[in-house]
């Protein structure tokens, strides 16, 4: 699976409601002080499982190739729901062999206190170079492209 077509948006749920069935979820999200509604629905993948709660910063990533409607405020299918700490940032993109993100934003600098783990919480035994990865992190330096040491990686492993 090409996470090429995502985007990010990150803020804090404001509201939370029946996403018009019983099996999907309406979030109102406040990225930069304006709504925007994502529908979570059983096929979005929440990372660790968390309940999503008011008050809660999160990022969201929806596939831009995806139709949605014109209305205000904007709404998008969520793909992808991850919770976020204070100061903490998420990317999802290819790396490559160097772990450079495909778009050339981020270099990841692994270190022993890294947590590379699979969607599923499970241990990650192989290198992850050349893969999909959400990576959670919190600094970056000034350089091009920007490096950091995250602090945990999930691999988005193919489907089988």
């Amino acid at each position: 699976m090409t996470f090429s077509s995502y985007e990010k948006m990150t803020g804090v749920i404001r509201n939370i409601q029946s996403g018009g069935s019983c099996c999907s979820l309406l979030i109102s999200v406040s990225v930069d002080e304006e709504p925007v509604n994502f529908v979570v629905s059983g096929d979005t993948m929440v990372v660790d499982n968390v309940r999503l709660r008011r008050g809660m910063r999160v990022a969201v990533f929806y596939d831009t190739s995806l139709p949605a409607p014109a209305i205000f405020p904007p709404q998008y299918q969520a793909e992808l729901v991850t919770a976020l700490r204070g100061g903490q940032d998420v990317a999802l993109r290819f790396f490559d062999g160097t772990l450079t993100a495909e778009d050339n934003s981020l270099k990841l600098n692994l270190s022993p206190l890294t947590r590379i783990e699979t969607m599923n919480g499970q241990r990650f035994l192989c290198s992850p170079e050349n893969q999909d990865l959400l990576v959670y992190y919190t600094t970056t330096t000034r350089s091009i492209p920007p490096q950091t040491t995250p602090q945990r990686i999930v691999v988005m492993c193919p489907v089988q």
